[in-house]
């Protein structure tokens, strides 16, 4: 016991005051995110739109992400991510506020498309700031830790929005996403400095500096293909499995709730000293990664046993194993190959692969369950995760003759 201890307080030894820092700010900010689970009950339960309607305003919420995405990125490279950072979770603090009062159809398409075009320049302004605030050999456990503060956030506020939904209704979640994003940025703003040097400063120092460098990248192209496979496979947890939760097995928010909470259980009490345990094995990161998509795929296919209640937390056993290799390393794999400059490119391009499955996958993977029911959509999803473990390897052989 002692040691499995010692290992554990291991795992957190060497990482900057920054670092731990940015993982409050995270927490405070994760614990007040609790709309964003309950999203499509939301719109399906409270508003009463239908499937396709939600399907739509999904598809909106990942146009919202690519565009902040993008936009974070650029606005990194030009002003830096501390000052992206601060403004961007202070007027999505506002936004979300603003969202509960309005329930038009037309309306949330445009106001969940400008609430995410602000809050996702925050995704690439925090890579960055993890590339900033650690050293390379602590980058991956950086990562980690930031992730641990964002789930147990997230364990805490999926549990209490579910018991808040049955008992206060859904209003007061908004009030809690937009005055915890406040918060969470006076937190940041009080506990860290910006750093002296800017991007666009640095570039001036460089030789033969190309600017679009991201762009000419083949395998980091193939790799945002990657995540992008990833995405569609996993954000399914926040949009069909919560339905097919409700639908198929008759749960209520409140136990859906619970469910969510053994993903980010899993991820608080392991993820940390199995991300330290495995960076003393000097496994190739695009092994890690393929080794995620292979969980993820698996997780999927044992959905498609729709009898017992029991399959549900296999499956959330399985994905959230495949979540703990899988998002660190990717991210750990953009950060290693952006060029010093412009990491907000990359990291931005990095984020949009992701963004880019928030507005596919639920139109989708909603479409296939309207028309052919969960059980094909699963079988889809899972071939998501199969396309994904091939382009894998094929990074892997073109790192490794990059390499020789």
């Amino acid at each position: 016991m002692k040691k499995l201890y010692a290992n554990y307080i291991e795992s957190f030894i060497g990482l900057s005051k920054e670092i731990w820092h940015l993982s409050l700010v995270s927490l405070v900010n994760r614990a007040g995110t609790m709309v964003i689970p309950f999203l499509s009950l939301y719109l399906k339960n409270d508003l009463a739109f239908t499937i396709n309607e939600i399907s739509w305003i999904l598809v909106f919420f990942g146009i919202g992400s690519v565009i902040g995405s993008w936009l974070g990125g650029k606005l990194t490279d030009i002003i830096g991510f501390y000052k992206v950072m601060v403004l961007s979770l202070f007027i999505t603090g506002i936004n979300f506020i603003a969202l509960q009062y309005v329930s038009s159809f037309i309306g949330l398409c445009i106001g969940i498309l400008i609430t995410m075009s602000i809050a996702d320049t925050f995704r690439p302004a925090v890579f960055v700031a993890i590339k900033a605030y650690s050293k390379p050999e602590n980058q991956t456990r950086s990562v980690g830790l930031i992730r641990l503060a964002i789930n147990a956030g997230m364990g805490i506020g999926p549990t209490l929005a579910g018991l808040i939904i049955v008992t206060k209704g859904y209003s007061l979640l908004f009030w809690i996403d937009g005055l915890t994003c406040i918060i969470a940025i006076l937190l940041f703003y009080s506990l860290v400095k910006e750093t002296s040097v800017k991007p666009s400063e640095t570039r001036k120092t460089l030789v033969n500096f190309d600017k679009n460098a991201v762009y000419k990248d083949v395998t980091f192209w193939i790799h945002s293909v990657v995540c992008f496979l990833f995405g569609m496979a996993f954000f399914q947890l926040f949009t069909t499995i919560p339905l097919y939760y409700n639908q198929i097995f008759g749960l209520n928010e409140f136990k859906v709730g619970i469910i969510l909470f053994i993903n980010i259980a899993i991820i608080v009490v392991f993820e940390m000293p199995l991300l330290n345990f495995l960076e003393k094995q000097l496994i190739p990161i695009t092994k890690h990664i393929t080794s995620s998509l292979i969980l993820l795929t698996l997780s999927f296919l044992v959905l498609y046993q729709n009898f017992w209640i029991g399959i549900l937390i296999v499956s959330m056993v399985l994905m959230t194993l495949s979540e703990m290799l899988g998002f660190p390393y990717t991210n750990k794999f953009a950060l290693k190959r952006a060029k010093e400059g412009i990491e907000g490119s990359y990291m931005a391009m990095y984020a949009i692969s992701f963004s880019l499955a928030h507005i596919f996958s639920p139109k989708i993977s909603l479409s296939i369950i309207d028309m052919y029911g969960y059980q094909v959509n699963w079988l889809v999803t899972a071939g998501y995760g199969l396309i994904g473990v091939i382009l894998a390897n094929w990074i892997h052989k073109r790192i490794k003759k990059e390499n020789q």
